[in-house]
């Protein structure tokens, strides 16, 4: 016999336990659970934690069809000097190319209606080298923002709110009023609706306003740009990309990236994956219970075997050792099944939605309240090795009380009434 002999008598005693004869009938049913319950819980983290990730990614990428990667701005005053801070931004290496803006804060009025939005001025031509609006034109189109007709692109939700499409006329409020004998007046602008954008994500579809660089420039009456927004080659990266460029480009101006502008969001996001990974690893844990309470009683059943290897020179740390194989065997069996369910669910989340879709007859997510009408999945192997790791270790943890009681039953008493 090449294996250790208390590996090979603790995968006897669970193969044994998993056959379930007369005796041990109950300790087989008991196994069976710890198995059921440890894979369940390791499928279930699996598939909640990718349809996290799938929801954070899908969040992501809409919000970057709006915003940029990196900003580049001059705090408190406009830049004048852009195409030289543009220039510097795209020697780094990762910088794939820039684009400026003037933005600005003002209320929208139309009809009996008034709305606070947020104005970015844009350069039509420049402005698709860094952002994705083109692609997401329901009407109209980018190249229509043309400098001096003051025409602005508006969001579905705010269009839909206020019953705007292209060629409604808008009244827009600027903050900085005009100064007269009277008093400070407020400066009003009619403005053109030329075009209605989706970008599928709620807070800007119902809040931003484009209009041509040009006109936002005049009517906020900035000299220059409100700074130079930048497209990288990898979004993840941005954070360490704004470090270097802060470094690089001096004092003079402030850096962000798309990720400290919605610092909230995503902490909230990873406070709640961190949750959802608390709560659901409390079905490993009964699962491990199972697990204990099935080693116990195999204990129980066991104790003339352990008398007799007691006798034959087996030591109470090799008897620990026997159940520590059958209860890890166990929980590792269980992790396994988990992992490949959980994966292979997570990876055909779609279809395995339609399915039950079809199956119950109903929506998970209707097209009429969601802006996504799938459920989206982003599987990351990191995940799945950390989820491993716990139930493994949660299960092997589950065997150590039951394999200590277990090196301490004395042969004598064990067999005293055998």
């Amino acid at each position: 016999m090449s294996l250790p002999y208390e590996l090979f008598i603790g995968l006897r005693y669970t193969r044994a336990s998993r056959r379930a004869g007369r005796r041990n009938g109950f300790i087989s049913f008991i196994s069976m659970l710890s198995i059921a319950g440890i894979a369940l819980g390791v499928a279930a983290l699996i598939i909640v934690l990718s349809v996290m990730n799938g929801f954070q990614k899908e969040v992501r990428d809409r919000m970057l069809s709006v915003l940029a990667h990196v900003e580049i701005f001059a705090a408190g005053a406009p830049m004048l000097d852009w195409r030289s801070v543009l220039e510097k931004a795209e020697r780094n290496p990762r910088v794939v190319a820039g684009a400026p803006y003037v933005s600005g804060q003002a209320m929208l009025t139309h009809d009996d209606s008034v709305r606070g939005v947020l104005v970015r001025g844009i350069d039509p031509a420049i402005e698709p080298r860094v952002a994705d609006f083109a692609k997401h034109m329901l009407q109209g189109n980018l190249d229509d923002l043309k400098p001096g007709s003051f025409g602005v692109a508006v969001g579905r939700e705010l269009a839909n709110q206020l019953l705007l499409e292209p060629g409604s006329k808008i009244t827009l409020i600027a903050p900085q009023g005009t100064a007269t004998p009277a008093g400070l007046v407020p400066r009003l602008r009619q403005l053109t609706v030329v075009a209605v954008f989706v970008s599928g994500h709620y807070e800007y579809d119902t809040s931003l306003l484009l209009m041509n660089l040009e006109d936002a420039a005049k009517l906020f009456r900035v000299q220059g740009v409100t700074g130079v927004r930048l497209k990288t080659t990898d979004m993840l990266e941005a954070p360490q990309i704004a470090a270097e460029l802060a470094a690089s480009l001096g004092p003079d101006v402030y850096v962000r990236d798309w990720s400290s502008e919605n610092r909230n969001w995503f902490a909230a996001v990873q406070i709640e994956k961190r949750m959802m990974f608390i709560i659901l690893t409390l079905i490993m844990a009964v699962a491990a219970f199972n697990l204990v309470s099935m080693l116990v009683m195999t204990v129980t059943d066991k104790q003339s075997d352990i008398a007799i290897l007691r006798t034959l020179g087996a030591t109470p740390r090799s008897i620990m050792r026997i159940f520590v194989v059958q209860g890890a065997s166990v929980g590792l069996l269980g992790t396994l099944i988990g992992i490949v369910v959980g994966v292979v669910v997570a990876l055909n989340i779609g279809g395995v939605v339609g399915f039950l879709e079809n199956l119950f007859g109903f929506q998970v997510l209707p097209k009429g309240i969601y802006f996504i009408d799938h459920l989206p999945s982003d599987l990351r192997w990191h995940d799945v090795t950390t989820i491993g790791l716990t139930a493994c270790v949660l299960a092997f943890a589950s065997t150590l009380y039951p394999s200590w009681r277990a090196s301490r039953v004395r042969p004598a008493e064990a067999l005293r009434y055998e």
